[in-house]
């Protein structure tokens, strides 16, 4: 049988929907391929280099058609075989992943994120930042139901370390990156509230990799409580943040800090879905119960 048209075993099956009405058949995948990029993906998520006999049993190919593959992944690019025989991903790969940013507005697809997850207008306003050098720049905001008082605005800046989705994007950077964008020991504060010195940073930093979001608890703002979850690209940086302002006195009316709870979810949920628009994935992020008020 023609592998180019198979409709039978997961390399072929038919996408949902089955075959169209009138006789018209539905597309199909075509089986080779889908194997190949089975390959790849299974040496992505790996991160480490794997030999053929090893990549055909976790696949459950056949170790003659699994070489086939690997040979001309790695001719073309997409695979480079090491020096024992074994494969890893090739230098192609990086192009596909360029060429798909170069062409992914992360504002749109914070838009389209926002549809995707959210059913309703959210009841707290919503932002999306990116940094630039020490600052955070707004690049968008879903205004929510509740009144705020602190308006957001599109070209908005304000202090990374001092804002939820600044901290959320700077517990991803190198240190030493860290340590260049802030040569200072002390650092500037809004509030009473916040790190007062790099130090602290680095520990709020730590903390938030460890529960996978940050908390600005009136250190923008007196009265103001923010959630902010990092947005991931196709290379894995941290591109990007998603954002929730809440009134903090709504909070202790809200069922011991269920309201914070529920905004840092939809945070999560938002950022999750963004960070796959644009290709990313989460480097094992894990939530732990409760944001703190």
């Amino acid at each position: 049988m023609d592998e180019s048209v198979s409709r039978d075993g997961p390399d072929g099956a038919v996408p949902a929907g089955g075959d169209a009405a009138a006789g018209r058949r539905a597309p199909v995948l075509v089986p080779a391929v889908s194997r190949a990029l089975a390959v790849l993906d299974l040496l992505a998520d790996g991160r480490e280099p794997m030999n053929v006999a090893r990549i055909a049993a976790r696949l459950g190919l056949p170790k003659s058609s699994t070489h086939g593959l690997c040979h001309t992944l790695a001719v073309r690019g997409y695979l480079r075989r090491c020096i024992d025989g074994s494969y890893f991903l090739g230098p192609r790969v990086m192009s596909l992943g360029q060429a798909f940013i170069a062409r992914t507005d992360v504002t749109q697809e914070f838009g389209a994120a926002l549809e995707q997850e959210l059913a309703a207008p959210p009841d707290e306003t919503l932002v999306l930042s990116v940094l630039d050098g020490t600052d955070v720049v707004y690049l968008a905001a879903r205004q929510g139901r509740r009144p705020l008082g602190l308006a957001f605005s599109a070209g908005m800046r304000l202090p990374a370390h001092l804002a939820a989705t600044g901290r959320a994007m700077l517990a991803y950077q190198d240190e030493a990156q860290l340590r260049r964008l802030l040569p200072r020991e002390e650092l500037a504060r809004l509030t009473q509230h916040g790190p007062a010195t790099r130090v602290q940073l680095l520990q709020e930093l730590d903390a938030v990799r460890a529960r996978g979001y940050s908390i600005d608890d009136e250190t923008v703002r007196e009265g103001v409580y923010c959630l902010g979850a990092p947005v991931f690209d196709a290379s894995g940086r941290a591109v990007a943040g998603v954002g929730v302002c809440i009134h903090k006195a709504s909070l202790a009316t809200d069922g011991q800090g269920g309201g914070a709870e529920r905004q840092r979810d939809t945070v999560l949920r938002v950022a999750r879905r963004l960070t796959q628009r644009l290709g990313g994935s989460e480097p094992g992020i894990t939530t732990i119960g409760g944001a703190a008020a």
